[in-house]
């Protein structure tokens, strides 16, 4: 990460969330009791997640303390049930952020909920409405307020843009690069597709897409890393959600040359199957299929769960300064992955196909989003968990990419 909060804008920070007051409905004597039906934790070495989902929208005001580091939430309308009461039990002994939680009946129909943590942080609170099979979510991310990886990795720095609402603007300032070095090495940013509080799609055995594709881009990266002239990084190495445009943005951030996100989809009917290779189409899908498979994508900030109050800026800001060299590349990309593919496993289309993959809407970058396998088809979602179909997968990728490199535009 390029730069860490100083001790002013901490305190700013701290200023305007201490006094939040989040709650937009008063609970007259008549309301639905509120009940949660599920409580999560997300620890990871970016961020910490806390997801409550309950069956109505919950009601609440929050408050952060000091010395020690606490954030509490008090929740209106609402018992403490068991399914809540299990929230304690929920933080790993090595959650980076949380030392502990606790869930208490302050009041005959209010419940507070007591964060206490290791580092000083800041919080993004917010609700999200019913998706997918999620019900209403009230959502605690916790956010450090330097990161012990801010030299190498600008994750977290865009992470607070993007919930800024700054992200669009800050990435249209960024120049592409010009006159690289003849022997530079080529960088390469792999994306796993999905993480955290988004699975994507679960096979008829309940494997989780964001498993499986996690596992196979580290397989890639560590094949990748012995090639000389190549640079790899991830967009995420761990179970995280990051939203799409985040990914895009940390990418450019580190000025990848190629962007490859890897994922293993599903469709409505079991029997479809295949890899698939996807570039990125600004005039609509190559086929209904792939209009499905780009419309699941895409709805990942969704189901993942951003706030509204994220990057308020238009979405088109950067991503309709897609460049003719950037497409055409791209299309190069994913028909020499196809090729090594085919070798793998059988194709679900014969050449590459398009879409309007939010995840592929770098203006600058030549990417790619490969369609490991269909984990709805009860068969490939079993040589999906396999280590030897893995590691042909990642091979395959490895290999496209250095076909890719001897024949592309400059």
């Amino acid at each position: 990460m390029s730069k860490t909060f100083s001790p002013t804008k901490r305190f700013l920070i701290k200023g305007v969330i201490a006094t939040c007051l989040l709650s937009v409905t008063r609970v007259g004597f008549a309301a639905k009791m509120a009940q949660i039906i599920a409580v999560r934790v997300w620890p990871s070495s970016t961020y910490t997640r806390i997801t409550l989902e309950s069956n109505i929208k919950l009601n609440y005001k929050c408050a952060q303390l000091f010395n020690p580091d606490r954030m509490v939430i008090d929740i209106d309308n609402l018992n403490l049930n068991p399914t809540l009461k299990t929230i304690s039990t929920k933080i790993l002994n090595n959650d980076p952020f949380i030392k502990s939680i606790q869930a208490t009946q302050l009041a005959p129909s209010t419940v507070r909920i007591m964060v206490e943590l290791k580092q000083d942080f800041y919080p993004n609170t917010f609700t999200l409405s019913p998706i997918a099979e999620f019900k209403h979510r009230l959502v605690v991310d916790l956010y450090p307020s330097k990161s012990a990886s801010a030299d190498d990795d600008p994750l977290l720095t865009l992470l607070e843009e993007y919930q800024r609402g700054d992200l669009n603007k800050k990435q249209a300032q960024i120049k592409s690069p010009t006159n690289k070095k003849k022997n530079s090495p080529i960088i390469v940013m792999l994306d796993p597709g999905h993480g955290g509080e988004d699975p994507g799609a679960i096979g008829y055995k309940k494997t989780r897409e964001k498993d499986i594709v996690l596992q196979i881009a580290r397989r890639t990266y560590n094949l990748l890393k012995k090639e000389a002239n190549i640079k790899v990084y991830m967009t995420r190495n761990e179970d995280v959600f990051i939203p799409l445009k985040v990914r895009v943005a940390k990418a450019r951030s580190l000025n990848a040359d190629l962007f490859v996100s890897i994922h293993a989809d599903a469709f409505t009917n079991r029997s479809v199957k295949g890899s698939s290779v996807f570039a990125l189409s600004t005039r609509g899908a190559s086929s209904s299929a792939a209009s499905y498979l780009a419309q699941t994508q895409n709805d990942a900030d969704q189901i993942g769960g951003v706030s509204r109050s994220g990057d308020k800026y238009l979405d088109n800001t950067i991503l309709d300064l897609v460049q003719k060299t950037t497409l055409s590349n791209g299309v190069l990309l994913g028909s020499a992955i196809l090729n090594r593919m085919k070798k793998v496993n059988n194709l679900h289309k014969p050449s590459i196909e398009k879409a309007g993959f939010a995840v592929l809407k770098a203006p600058d970058i030549p990417s790619v989003l490969v369609e490991t396998a269909f984990i709805s088809n009860i068969t490939e979602e079993q040589k999906l968990k396999t280590t030897s179909f893995q590691n042909q997968v990642s091979k395959a990728i490895v290999d496209g990419i250095k076909d890719y490199l001897k024949r592309r535009k400059n």
